[in-house]
């Protein structure tokens, strides 16, 4: 099987300091990767690459077995979506309209959306449990309501890849747990695959739990450290090295059984 995403060994920097070396790392169909690392270690950066917005010094990035230099910026956005971490909402567009966005690789120069294109950014909405929103200002929405119709934005591309940059940061636990249950429904009922920089090492724990195919990849020093699956990634002493801290990791037992693991930070450590 061909991986959806394979990341051979790329650098870049935007002097002559590299703010990444050498990273490689993969997803296959229906596969997360959680990708953790302090603020700083290249994280966006590296997110950036993949989708083709910058262009590393080294190294070389594949969509679907093909060259991501070979392949033209509209069939990229056919290959992968993208959900950002934080979306200004500068002009009140009514959400029905920002998800259509997400059909713009499949339109014309000067084409209209079609009957299909507008079926399908629906879908999307409903999708993600928006659409009673559809003809609402995008720039009256919360911030879980606004990052749900990004989700949504990125479902209507109709891409096997979606990269999420900290989907969660600044939500409230209800919308915080709203994009993780969305995320596995999607995957789930989709096939879809998802490449999620995030803070929070207990998102890969809740995906793991919720039967989701999860990776770890810790990036820090301008490498990836650790990558591999859940359990071995994401041990004490890893997370301790990765972020300066003393951590635990505690179980908790769930309303529908099984054991959910959770990361507790402790303490900072202070380096002599």
């Amino acid at each position: 099987m061909v991986a959806l995403l394979k990341v051979e060994e790329i650098s870049f920097g935007y002097t002559a300091a590299p703010v990444f070396e050498q990273v490689s790392l993969g997803i296959s169909p229906g596969q997360v990767l959680c990708l953790l690392g302090p603020n700083g270690s290249g994280k966006t950066t590296l997110l950036d690459c993949i989708l083709g917005w910058l262009k590393p010094r080294a190294g070389r990035i594949m969509l679907d077995g093909a060259d991501i230099t070979d392949i033209p910026a509209r069939q990229i956005a056919r290959h992968v979506a993208y959900v950002p971490q934080i979306h200004e909402k500068t002009f009140p567009y009514l959400v029905k309209d920002i998800v259509l966005m997400g059909r713009a690789s499949y339109l014309g120069p000067f084409a209209a959306p079609s009957e299909e294109d507008m079926a399908i950014s629906a879908q999307a909405l409903d999708k993600v449990g928006m659409s009673s929103f559809k003809e609402r200002p995008y720039t009256q929405l919360s911030g879980g309501e606004g990052q749900l119709v990004m989700v949504a934005r990125a479902l209507a591309q109709q891409t096997p890849l979606i990269i999420m940059d900290e989907p969660t940061a600044h939500l409230d636990y209800h919308h915080e747990l709203i994009i993780l249950e969305t995320i596995v429904k999607l995957i789930r009922d989709q096939g879809l695959s998802v490449l999620m920089a995030t803070h929070n090492p207990n998102h890969a724990f809740y995906l793991q739990k919720n039967g989701v195919d999860t990776l770890v990849a810790m990036m820090k020093n301008q490498h990836i450290i650790n990558l591999g699956g859940v359990e071995e990634v994401l041990s004490e002493y890893k997370l301790g090295e990765l972020y300066e801290i003393v951590a635990r990791i505690v179980d908790c037992v769930p309303d529908d059984g099984g054991i959910l693991h959770q990361v507790v930070p402790v303490s900072t450590i202070t380096r002599s």
